[in-house]
């Protein structure tokens, strides 16, 4: 059980429910869809896929390691990345998969984050196809989610709708081993953190792990089948001018078993500007944030947690 809300997302599209999703993110900023149109077996397809990457000897792995890669796409070793700070690094490896475009493309030249080439493994030939395929649905779904999001501000539908142009996103699989029968302190699989971005589409198995923090506790988002757990990022927070909520959450894989989880960060048109929206600022008072784009949001946030 969960107290999180699940919305359905064919009830969202028709105007039902709004605002208990404008309640929701303006709280806790968590939450699941269902009805949301991604095929089962591609979402099947995609997690065998994903499984087989990661059962690769390790020199295959680390043949397409994110260090190959100038946009920081590719295979993520064990322990590569400590998100919480103070605490070891997360217990997990991972796969990272950005938008399928060449070097020459124009989001290259003009130096947008993290844009550029993917890398593929060589001995799996349906993994492309697949993620890809996979892919694309997200963004679709993600889409969708927009219009809802928009018509929660009290917005037109299509506010957000050049936002989504031909947007940038990330796909990331991950694989946590199980949590150690005597973890390093403070040791889990994923550490406490927010998302960066606008909002994240969660395909979670069914061993579940994942936690949310709000009221001062861990709220455990454990899986149902059938849907995607949502998330406000952080640059949906600063649009909101902080009215929408990004919340910290992490993974502690306490079920005995491998766990294996495909995140999707949508992050919109990278040179789409992003300063608050009509309705977030109330009268009289100045924006939290300067204004920014979708871009230089990413990169200062790349900055900040990395140099």
């Amino acid at each position: 059980m969960t107290s999180l809300r699940v919305f359905d997302l064919a009830a969202l599209d028709a105007g039902a429910g709004i605002a208990d999703l404008r309640a929701v993110c303006s709280s806790i900023g968590f939450f699941y869809i269902t009805n949301h149109g991604i095929d089962p077996d591609l979402i099947a397809a995609a997690t065998r896929e994903m499984k087989a990457l990661f059962a690769l000897p390790l020199q295959a792995r680390m043949a397409i390691c994110l260090a190959n890669s100038t946009c920081h796409h590719g295979y993520e070793p064990m322990k590569a990345q400590t998100l919480e700070e103070g605490m070891p690094p997360d217990l997990k490896e991972g796969f990272y998969i950005g938008n399928e475009i060449a070097a020459d493309h124009a989001y290259v030249k003009a130096g947008y984050f993290n844009m550029g080439p993917n890398q593929w493994p060589a001995s799996l030939p349906n993994f492309r196809p697949v993620m890809l395929a996979y892919f694309a649905a997200l963004e679709a779904t993600a889409m969708r989610l927009m219009r809802a999001m928009a018509l929660s501000l009290g917005l037109p539908r299509t506010h957000f709708d050049s936002f989504c142009h031909d947007p940038m996103a990330v796909l990331r699989l991950l694989h946590y081993p199980p949590q150690p029968a005597n973890p390093q302190p403070g040791e889990k699989g994923c550490g406490a953190h927010s998302d960066w971005g606008c909002l994240t589409l969660l395909w979670q198995d069914e061993h579940g792990g994942l936690q949310a923090h709000s009221g001062g506790e861990w709220i455990d988002a454990p899986p149902i089948p059938g849907t995607f757990v949502i998330n406000i990022g952080d640059m949906f927070a600063r649009w909101t001018n902080d009215l929408y909520r990004s919340t910290l959450h992490r993974v502690i894989n306490m079920s005995g078993h491998e766990r294996y989880s495909m995140p999707f960060f949508f992050e919109g048109s990278p040179g789409h500007p992003v300063t608050a929206l009509p309705g977030c600022v109330a009268e009289g008072e100045a924006a939290l944030y300067v204004p920014t784009t979708v871009s230089d949001h990413l990169t200062e946030m790349y900055r900040r947690t990395f140099v």
